[in-house]
């Protein structure tokens, strides 16, 4: 079966072939440039804990060597610290937690790289995965969709011809598979303007990132943010009018200046300049995130990163989402009807994420008398911690309690404390190979999880009782699935009554929770999960239904070869050098 093609070579490109070959799917990544990453200190990516995981758990080394997770978080307004929290640096961090100094709930440490390191640890798994062909200096320029695949020319040494069973454009804000496509982009221009640095200095709070409003240094602007990097380096962004002020490079030295020195008892400490730029932030989003068997993803079909949300993690979750969903029906295991499923879920969610931007904009930004009034700028300070931290509309990870995929409701379901649709916690389980590791540690394989929830198992060897109880049941319930699965067993898991049982998506999302082993309850919602209702009959290709292949490490297919012809004229069509919007 034809690779599916992947057209651009940022972060998200690269972690899309890569998540695709971890699921048995060939691909073709077609990079416009040379594949010489430029390093550019100032140009940085915050991810959250779970998309930090991803990245790690697709073969980027970097993500441990080059970045940097933070201990803590300061807000900063005026000459006061009115807001500090300390991030858990292990793996128990949590997606639900409370400023509240006594309470247990930590949340999981983000982590913070350099977008030029990311992407060269991302190039250098792919160097190491057959299934990944990643071809420099093709310029796209034509996509012809047919019943059963997609044809793509690309300008370049000798032009080509490819052909895929699929096409997915990561080609960054100015995509020309979105414009080929004739998806409209609507949105705001310049929603936030922020002159940034990254340079080698001692600040106070080693290993914290800060944000400090309204400082009381002339000449600085309304608000700062400070994230450290490793060896000693920050980046540092500086929030700019919303109109005029050409940055100039005297400028920004006295921008520097005046903050180490505020910052550092009103003396400026030695630094290092590394790099500098202006960072003007869009928010735009695609009408369409799907033509027939043509994709977007990422930049391409979302701009978003006002008052600290953060837009190549969004691309990560487009990658999470449609990865598993491409891979099921790329092997026939699952009705087209599923990708379906990735627009209504992920144009949702940064739909919503862009309007509680949107909302916010105005009260962040707006000043007058009501900055004053009490208590208001408290929760301006909380708004925007929110955003930089991953909590609240602003930035916590989605949940998709509408999807299309959702499970019926059935008398056996019972409440956890995860909603349907949102991420699962990454509590400890035993494997099958009676192994004990983190469940996001088992996301990505196209295999849906069958999680028992099982008190006093963590101090029992699964030869024990694996034979006992409701195992034996549960396994032969979870074979019976219409997809892959694997059952994991953990000894608790918050909100969780004893023997319930979780049915948990590849990309980590909750499907649906029972009261027990209910195998026809959870077929029903295995098969909703997959995008069909339960009655509803999968048609068959030539190769059979593959929906078990992958259950046991069954050998992966051949990269598929793209169909390589020689170039005919050049057409016509203007080329748009695309550019990632960090």
């Amino acid at each position: 079966m034809d690779p599916v093609i992947i057209v651009g070579a940022g972060p998200v490109g690269l972690a899309l072939s890569l998540a695709l070959a971890a699921q048995g799917v060939p691909s073709v990544v077609l990079d416009e440039t040379s594949g010489k990453e430029e390093p550019r200190p100032a140009r940085t990516v915050v991810l959250r804990a779970d998309m930090a995981a991803l990245v790690e758990r697709l073969g980027c080394a970097t993500v441990r060597d080059e970045g940097l997770r933070w201990v803590g978080w300061r807000g900063m307004r005026r000459r006061q610290q009115p807001r500090e929290v300390a991030f858990d640096l292990g793996l128990g961090g949590t997606e639900e937690w409370s400023e509240d100094p006594d309470s247990p709930a930590a949340p999981a440490a983000p982590l913070h790289i350099p977008q030029h390191a990311l992407a060269r640890g991302l190039r250098d798994a792919i160097a190491r995965e057959p299934l990944v062909r990643l071809v420099t200096d093709a310029r796209l320029d034509t996509v012809e969709q047919d019943r059963t695949g997609v044809t793509a020319h690309t300008r370049g040494p000798g032009g080509t011809w490819w052909r895929g069973s699929h096409l997915v454009g990561c080609d960054g804000a100015r995509s020309t598979v979105r414009k080929l496509l004739g998806v409209r982009f609507p949105g705001r221009t310049a929603v936030e303007r922020h002159a940034v640095a990254a340079l080698r200095t001692e600040l106070p709070w080693p290993g914290e990132s800060l944000l400090h409003r309204q400082p009381p240094w002339r000449g600085v602007g309304e608000e700062i943010t400070a994230r450290p990097l490793p060896d000693g380096v920050w980046r540092i962004d500086w929030l700019l009018p919303p109109r005029g002020e050409l940055v100039t490079p005297d400028a920004l030295v006295t921008r520097i200046r005046e903050t180490l020195a505020g910052w550092c008892e009103g003396t400026t400490p030695p630094y290092e300049l590394l790099d500098t730029g202006v960072h003007t932030l869009h928010h735009r989003l695609a009408r369409r995130w799907r033509v027939d068997r043509v994709l977007l993803a990422g930049d391409a079909a979302h701009l978003l990163g006002a008052v600290g949300t953060q837009g190549l993690d969004e691309g990560l979750r487009d990658v999470d989402n449609l990865a598993w969903k491409l891979a099921l029906t790329w092997h026939r295991a699952a009705p087209d009807a599923l990708l379906d499923s990735y627009q209504s879920e992920r144009r949702t969610a940064i739909a919503a994420r862009l309007r509680a931007a949107d909302q916010a904009l105005p009260a962040l930004r707006g000043g007058g008398l009501r900055t004053y009034l009490p208590g208001v700028m408290r929760g301006h300070d909380a708004l925007l911690t929110d955003g930089h931290l991953g909590r609240g509309p602003l930035g916590a990870s989605p949940a998709y309690p509408h999807s299309p995929l959702a499970a019926p409701f059935s008398e056996g379901m019972v409440p956890v404390g995860t909603p349907l649709g949102a991420p699962v916690e990454d509590v400890r389980v035993t494997a099958p190979d009676d192994t004990t590791v983190r469940l996001r540690d088992r996301l990505g394989q196209a295999c849906f999880l069958v999680l028992l929830v099982a008190p006093g198992s963590g101090v029992w060897e699964r030869r024990h009782w694996r034979t006992a109880g409701l195992m034996p049941r549960l396994e032969e319930a979870a074979e019976a699935l219409p997809v892959a699965s694997e059952v994991l067993v953990t000894d608790a898991y918050p909100g969780a009554p004893a023997h319930a049982v979780l049915l948990v998506r590849p990309d980590g999302h909750l499907v649906a929770a029972f009261a027990g082993v209910r195998p026809e309850e959870l077929h029903a919602a295995a098969e909703a999960a997959r995008g069909s209702a339960p009655e509803e009959a999968l048609e068959e290709g030539p190769e059979g239904r593959q929906e078990k292949a992958g259950r046991s490490g069954a050998a992966s297919p051949e990269p598929g070869v793209p169909v390589e012809v020689p170039a005919p004229a050049e057409a016509s069509l203007g080329h748009d050098r695309t550019v990632d919007v960090h």
